[in-house]
């Protein structure tokens, strides 16, 4: 369609033109780049469109001869696995091959093309290098999006590796060289950007009105039509007739020519014109890109959704869609199978509220063009930092934290109270003057079993249950910005009936870490933050299921049939689905539960939803491990103020806490020690997370105010050590997302193992060479050295039963510093660790993750001894250095990171820096748990002054980095400790 010149942008007296870099993710920054190019032109510049888009994309729309499309890809934006996962190593590793490895050619290039087109102004959508190659070319350059690569990347490299982590620098680094932001709705947070100016949507013209697109499709006024809109993946699904409600019509765009769809479905023409047939329609089903969402918005088409995983632009989008009132999310697995009905239904009864500007094309290509000519334009100052310095703190995670110097939009902020309430974190309970508890949830509940232990955050929990009948019985009285899970979570429960609550805390890693798979003995805290779960039994009949499960058991022909419902609080903070269900008997196989690979790839198959495999897991291990059958329908709801990513277990709180609410109703008798042992086969064998048993011992086993003491061997625990009254711990959070289902864990601990079976190997060798006196074997040398002692190495199952100084004489010099996994397999065939997988390409670390262990341990049990040891400023400086050989002992098996070495280095500078006349000082820190960022322990003197310092080091951190740590202290007791609560609601008369 040609421009008409009165159209757009009122022309300008000066020619201009533009250099227009397009991304290469996607053809939504394609379409949304057509609509401000195509004012630029009406207003008389010429734009040249560098772009790896196909060339209709821009010509169906603009025929004129100001338009130059100059085809070259100059980044790779996100890889997908599938149409809805991202996969987060293989987009990092694929700009590096487009991006970083060719970046010397491809400023060259770029500056020598933009000097010969005579470009006047350099616009980008949003590629990095563009900003950089303006900047080299002496020209000047804007970004125009809703989010950038660096925030996008930096959650990719949390999780896959922070040798990574100079792609996200480099980013921030070539964005900073942009004049300022056009930001779009729906933004990310972008602290790479100084100045902003924000526009309204950025959205497609409709060509014809609803009435001619129906009535060309011979489509009736009175039939509800789905426009199914996925790109061309839809060519590979099963779609079925019954998917839809009766008399529904589906348009599915990007459908093959040789797909035979059921009668109820239509093919699109390649060439149709979307944003035509999506006002057209009654509702959309799709993923959620900026397209679709702008234009679901714009047209008031109510867009049901599936969640599109790793993608951290789409929290955003999603949370503009819902908070007008135009979106419905689709769990994955009934995208799938065809359960679509209840989605649809509840779709067409929304009514999107959405009234603002449409016109953010032709806004922004008049900035643009104010700009160009030296004219000013006001923008927006954002406080943020400029770049990112040596902190990774951009994840998505990280962006809703109190303090963080980050400006994010008014209607996705969460109220600190609101997220207090949800994770249990901002007690409710009165105090009398004589500064005793006042039980303020009495009113609501019996306490028919169980002692609540004067905890507030389990006040504050049950407080919470309290409320959930109002939200189910009168949604009027809810507000807009209530969290989706809460409206979940207020029909999950029968009020009439029992209602059983556990509890499980985090921990902090005092001394012991990732030696615990080695055998170590390790120091562990349980922290004050802790997980909630509130489970209730139902008969089948009598239980209350969601829509889209119910639909799922009539399309099965089933009745009555056991269901496990959850719902999660805090999914907004995660990026995760709220609401997790499934049959119960899909974790049978006949009359044998399935496998837990099997379950694995259950849970790994919809990402949004993985997180329940830490949950639900929990009953199928019950039912492999002790023979436990679920006849009722189970309905969990789970509250964790344990913060994930932090390295401090949040997961095995959430096990802990599950198993031990599910093992409550059933009448399970389980120690609190087998019970850990159990949540560990969740989180190595259904999760998937190489993890040692540390944390779920914790979780279970610990008591307030006191270290478990336990040996790694498997869970052999010692004893509960008493933190002497003049030392206290603290955690502080580096910001940087922790996992110990991410590579660098698991492949320090694929390297410990290496080092194992290479040092008994070793000690077989000289065995059977010094056995025999006829190969030069010499016996003497065998008898000083002990039979005994090389048979026990022989066979040594823990690392840490080697001593160090057995280690330093006889092995510590013949271990590798590296070592290629294939040819590990070649020599030694298998490193005998039942939850990790040697990759052959892959080059292993071995010295260094073998010998940490070994002097781990020797540096715990020195810990402990000391901890009992004679009160002195030296017996603090003793605990203090050996936290800090720990966490140099980190760095050098690869697991270290700049913000927790800068945590630590605030630690030494306080120490250091002491007043003589200071009675109160810090000690030692160290990286805690899996390392690769997460926590940092700190051990300091009890008293105001070392508190004081604590606080001093996180505004100093801040001030640093932009990010504001969390802080843990104080103590609280594991499950087993807690018990249970068994609670019926109390009927007001």
């Amino acid at each position: 369609m040609r421009i008409d010149d009165n159209e757009g942008v009122s022309a300008s007296s000066k020619h201009l033109v533009f250099a227009y870099y397009v991304t290469g993710h996607g053809f939504g920054h394609a379409t949304r780049v057509v609509e401000v190019v195509r004012h630029l032109i009406a207003a008389g510049h010429d734009v040249h469109v560098v772009t790896g888009a196909p060339d209709f994309v821009f010509t169906s729309e603009i025929q004129s001869p100001r338009l130059k499309i100059r085809k070259v890809l100059l980044d790779c934006g996100a890889v997908q696995a599938d149409a809805l996962t991202v996969d987060r190593l293989a987009s990092l590793e694929k700009y590096v091959e487009t991006a970083v490895v060719p970046r010397a050619a491809i400023l060259k290039t770029e500056v020598e093309w933009l000097h010969s087109i005579k470009a006047d102004f350099v616009v980008s959508d949003v590629v990095p290098v563009a900003c950089r190659a303006a900047a080299d070319a002496g020209i000047r350059s804007v970004c125009v999006t809703n989010f950038s690569w660096d925030f996008i990347y930096a959650e990719y490299v949390m999780a896959a590796g922070y040798h990574h982590r100079s792609i996200v620098w480099q980013i921030a680094e070539d964005y900073s060289h942009c004049e300022f932001l056009i930001r779009l709705p729906g933004y990310c947070p972008m602290p790479a950007f100084r100045d902003v100016i924000d526009v309204p949507l950025v959205v497609r013209r409709l060509h014809k009105s609803r009435k001619e697109v129906r009535k060309e499709l011979g489509i009736a006024e009175d039939v509800n039509v789905v426009i199914l809109n996925f790109g061309g993946q839809p060519s590979g699904w099963n779609l079925k007739e019954a998917s839809l409600p009766t008399g529904w019509l589906c348009l599915v765009c990007g459908a093959s020519e040789t797909q035979e769809l059921p009668p109820n479905f239509v093919k699109l023409a390649k060439d149709a014109y979307t944003p035509d047939i999506i006002a057209a329609s009654d509702c959309m089903l799709g993923k959620i890109g900026y397209g679709t969402v702008s234009e679901a918005l714009s047209y008031k088409v109510p867009f049901v959704f599936v969640r599109r995983d790793y993608f951290n632009e789409e929290p955003f989008l999603r949370n503009m869609l819902e908070f007008y009132q135009c979106g419905v999310e689709m769990i994955r697995r009934d995208l799938l199978m065809g359960q679509w009905k209840p989605y649809l239904e509840r779709a067409v009864s929304l009514k999107p509220c959405y009234e603002g500007g449409i016109n953010g094309g032709e806004v922004a290509a008049h900035i643009l063009q104010e700009t160009a000519i030296g004219r000013h334009c006001a923008s927006d100052k954002l406080s943020g930092a400029r770049r990112l310095r040596d902190a990774i703190i951009l994840g998505y995670q990280l962006q809703r934290v109190p303090g963080r110097d980050i400006a994010i939009p008014e209607w996705y902020s969460r109220a600190e109270n609101e997220l207090g309430q949800s994770a249990g974190s901002s007690p409710t309970f009165q105090v009398n003057e004589d500064n005793s508890l006042v039980e303020s949830c009495t009113d609501d509940f019996d306490i028919l079993q169980g002692d609540v232990q004067g905890l507030s955050d389990t006040w504050t929990f049950l407080k919470s249950l309290a409320k959930l009948d109002a939200i189910h019985d009168s949604e009027k009285s809810m507000e807009k910005k209530t969290m989706r899970e809460r409206k979940a979570a207020g029909g999950l429960f029968n009020w009439e009936d029992e209602i059983f609550v556990a509890r499980a805390p985090g921990r902090l890693d005092v001394m012991g870490g990732i030696a615990d798979y080695s055998g170590s003995l390790v120091l562990q805290m349980p922290i004050r933050e802790a997980c909630h779960v509130a489970l209730q039994r139902n008969h089948p009949g009598k239980h209350r299921l969601w829509k889209h499960a119910q639909a799922r058991q009539q399309a099965k022909g089933q009745v009555a049939t056991p269901v496990l419902q959850i719902v999660s609080y805090g999914s907004e903070i995660s990026n995760r689905a709220p609401t997790f269900d499934m049959d119960l008997s899909d974790f049978m196989d006949g009359d044998e539960p399935i496998s837990y690979e099997k379950a694995r790839k259950f849970f790994a198959q919809d990402p949004a939803q993985k997180w329940a495999a830490y949950v639900a897991g929990t009953i199928l291990v019950l039912m492999t491990e002790l023979g436990v059958r679920f006849e009722d329908s189970l309905s969990l709801l789970v509250s964790s103020a344990v913060p994930e990513g932090k390295g401090v277990s949040s997961s095995a709180a959430v096990e802990v806490a599950s198993m031990s609410a599910i093992a409550a109703a059933h009448g399970l008798t389980i120690s609190p020690r087998d019970l850990a042992i159990l949540c560990q086969k969740v989180e190595n064998h259904i999760v998937g997370a190489p993890c040692g048993v540390m944390d779920q011992m914790t979780s279970s086993c610990g008591e307030a105010n006191k270290l478990l003491a336990m040996i790694c061997q498997p869970a052999e625990v010692l004893g509960l050590v008493e933190i002497p009254n003049h030392v206290r711990f603290w955690g502080i959070d580096s910001g940087i997302r922790h996992s110990v289902g991410g590579a660098d864990y698991g492949s320090v601990r694929v390297g410990a193992y290496m080092g194992r079976k290479m040092i008994k190997s070793m000690a077989s060798s000289i065995l059977s060479q010094s056995v025999s006196t006829g190969n030069g074997g010499n016996p003497e040398e065998l008898e000083d050295e002990g039979i005994e002692l090389l048979e026990t190495e022989a066979s040594l199952d823990y690392l840490c039963n080697l001593s160090p100084h057995r280690y330093e004489a006889r092995y510590a010099d013949k271990l590798p510093d590296f070592m290629l996994g294939q040819k590990f397999i070649e020599e030694y065939s298998d490193h005998d660790d039942p939850v990790t997988v040697i990759d052959q390409k892959r080059s292993y670390s071995v010295k260094a993750p073998a010998r940490h262990p070994i002097y781990e341990n020797f540096r715990v049990k020195t810990f402990k001894a000391l901890l009992t040891s004679a009160t002195s400023d030296e017996q603090l400086t003793a605990l203090g250095g050996l936290l800090y050989q720990c966490h140099y002992s980190y760095s050098a098996c690869g697991l270290g990171s700049d913000g927790t070495n800068r945590l630590v280095q605030l630690v030494q500078g306080m120490q250091h820096n002491k007043s003589k006349t200071e009675d109160g000082t810090l000690y030692g820190a160290k990286i805690t748990g899996g390392g690769s960022g997460g926590t940092v322990c700190v051990i300091g003197r009890n008293s105001l002054r070392s508190s004081q310092q604590i606080l001093e080091i996180q505004q100093r951190y801040k001030a640093a980095t932009g990010y504001l740590p969390l802080i843990f202290e104080g103590s609280s007791p594991g499950a087993g400790k807690f018990g249970y609560l068994r609670i019926r609601r109390r009927i007001a008369l």
